[in-house]
């Protein structure tokens, strides 16, 4: 039973950081250009620590290497957006 929550937690994980990539390119295609919009970011985040855990139930340090790496990349770019002027946002 555990590891049925943990298999589908992982699949969560999975779901929420393949929704950055259907929101930028839903976002792009209205755009008619590539736009990386602030949600992006935040399914990254989400994804990123939700697969973090499961990489760590896992306990497979490639995993959770890049895992952490990535998650900490999200978080800078959302920082640095933060401090971005509102005009150019």
């Amino acid at each position: 039973m555990q590891e049925q929550f943990w298999l589908m937690f992982g699949l969560a994980g999975q779901a929420l950081f393949f929704s950055r990539f259907l929101v930028q390119w839903i976002v792009s295609e209205r755009e008619k250009k590539s736009v990386i919009p602030l949600s992006f970011w935040w399914f990254s985040i989400a994804g990123g620590l939700t697969l973090l855990a499961y990489a760590l139930h896992k306990q497979d340090p490639v995993f959770i290497l890049g895992q952490s790496c990535g998650v900490f990349i999200y978080l800078r770019n959302l920082h640095l957006l933060k401090k971005k002027p509102q005009a150019d946002a």
